[in-house]
């Protein structure tokens, strides 16, 4: 006799076999205790399909939606098949089910669900802007598509059950073996896959560190980032400005300062645009050296360069003294929740442990879909593809705005243009561009409240504006660019 198969549907009760099937969809039926058990029958008939009409119409049961077959929601809830159908059947004849061999039974359209006021969802909107130079974005037409779903279909089909049970602190292994391979070759990291702790970005790397690591006092660069900076207060952290000229931090005060600790955007300072001068490196390197300080290098626009030479990253010169971060917000997009630390060993375990046993946010899925990507070149290909993108978008930006005779600088490599402008025309065009239809940042409004403004050589205070040239769509980039030298000239 042949063996019958596990799975056949064939011989099993009816109740066994539609609880395999159909979707769940809650409906609160209370009988009458009171009536006889063929009262109850017809009373539970009127519940079905009054709290079917009920769904329907106040919304929890949308349009197109697909109801479960009747033989699920008859041993759901426990009623006879035939009760169920007779039902599914009378909301067919009314007009809010529609039923077609092959799709199933679904919620009829043109119904407008009526919810009461009270649980009216409010209107949320996100700004928006007509002329849309938003800093820190890149172009989300450039997001790879085509290579991450190629990569999410290999890393999953490759992933061991193990992948998906709760992780380690440092997460995927799979990510920090990639990574640690590509950062030591694309950016001259040294280090290992236990020396990596996988965060969900910079931000919440600094929000980790001011709690584990940063003493008291954290020196910070004089132009920056705000939230960079709000990120480490919040945890009780004070903060002290470096000055920011055309060789990058002036780490010659650190001597002095009383920190612990420095936060640097060595490659590619933000928002200036500059690198971290050779001699200053060295420099800062020997300081944390003696005094057995940490530098936290956040990679800034490390891989975005374009015509210069590349910068390696700090660490290389002292894995024992440097931190690196980092995160693919600007290479891939700021919805791939993907960022790391990389520690110096004596830290790695403080670190973790302090980062806790189950990450909030991160997907373990898109690690390994990140890690795919390095492993198979697409990742790589996707960053010098992007180069030669925003290369063209510089230039273009560039060229215009010379037409009109405006300056621009912090252009070698990032996702951003300074354009240089008295303060106090900065606060001008700040506070008018969002009715002007513009989105752009300034140069004063990112500048540490205990730092000076740079002057010029008559003392003016200088302040500028700060354009992402990535955000705009590419069929309005040379309209949104022409808008934007025209205004220029208009608050000159």
């Amino acid at each position: 006799m042949a063996e019958k198969k596990v799975n056949s549907t064939e011989g099993d009760p009816w109740e066994r076999v539609a609880a395999r099937l159909g979707t769940d969809l809650f409906l609160d039926l209370q009988p009458d205790p009171s009536t006889t058990a063929r009262g109850r029958g017809a009373m539970r008939r009127r519940a079905l399909a009054d709290a079917l009409r009920d769904a329907i119409s106040d919304g929890r049961l949308p349009p197109g939606t697909m109801v479960p077959p009747y033989r699920s929601l008859a041993a759901d809830l426990g009623l006879a098949r035939g009760t169920v159908a007779a039902v599914y059947a009378e909301l067919v004849a009314e007009g809010r089910l529609t039923a077609r061999q092959g799709s199933g039974t679904r919620v009829a359209g043109g119904i407008h669900p009526q919810q009461p006021a009270s649980l009216a969802p409010p209107t949320v909107t996100l700004p928006t802007a007509d002329h849309d130079f938003a800093l820190g974005q890149p172009n989300p037409s450039l997001f790879p598509r085509s290579a991450w779903a190629a990569s999410t279909r290999r890393a999953l089909n490759g992933a061991s059950d193990s992948v998906f049970a709760s992780s380690a602190p440092n997460g995927s292994e799979a990510l920090r073996t990639e990574l640690a391979a590509y950062l030591a070759r694309a950016r001259g990291v040294r280090t290992s896959p236990d020396c990596i702790v996988l965060t969900t970005s910079v931000s919440g790397s600094l929000d980790l560190l001011s709690r584990t690591v940063f003493g008291r006092k954290v020196a910070v660069e004089s132009h920056g980032l705000p939230f960079h900076r709000e990120v480490i207060a919040r945890r009780g952290v004070a903060t002290s400005p470096l000055p920011v000229d055309a060789r990058g931090a002036d780490v010659s005060r650190l001597a002095d300062s009383g920190v612990d600790a420095v936060v640097l955007t060595p490659s590619h300072q933000y928002p200036f645009g500059v690198a971290l001068a050779p001699d200053r490196r060295a420099e800062v390197v020997k300081w944390a050296t003696r005094t057995d300080a940490v530098i936290v290098e956040d990679d800034y626009d490390g891989e975005l360069r374009y015509d210069r030479d590349p910068v390696g990253a700090l660490q290389g010169l002292a894995p024992d003294s440097v931190i690196q971060t980092g995160s693919v917000s600007k290479s891939l997009s700021p919805a791939v929740r993907i960022g790391w630390l990389v520690l110096p060993p004596r830290l790695v375990s403080s670190v973790m442990w302090a980062k806790g046993v189950r990450e909030p946010d991160a997907s373990i899925v898109d690690q390994l879909v990140l890690a795919d990507m390095i492993a198979a070149g697409t990742y790589d290909t996707h960053i010098r593809r992007s180069r030669q993108f925003y290369r063209a978008r510089r230039d273009h930006l560039i060229a215009r705005l010379a037409a009109d005779g405006i300056e621009v600088s912090g252009i070698a490599a990032g996702l951003h243009a300074v354009i240089p402008l008295p303060v106090d025309v900065e606060h001008r065009l700040l506070r008018d561009c969002h009715a002007r239809g513009f989105a752009f940042g300034g140069l004063d409004a990112m500048r540490h409240p205990d730092a000076d403004p740079p002057v010029d050589e008559n003392g003016v205070a200088q302040g500028g504006l700060v354009v992402g040239f990535a955000s705009p769509a590419n069929s309005t980039f040379v309209r949104d660019v022409d808008a934007l030298a025209t205004l220029i000239t208009e608050y000159r």
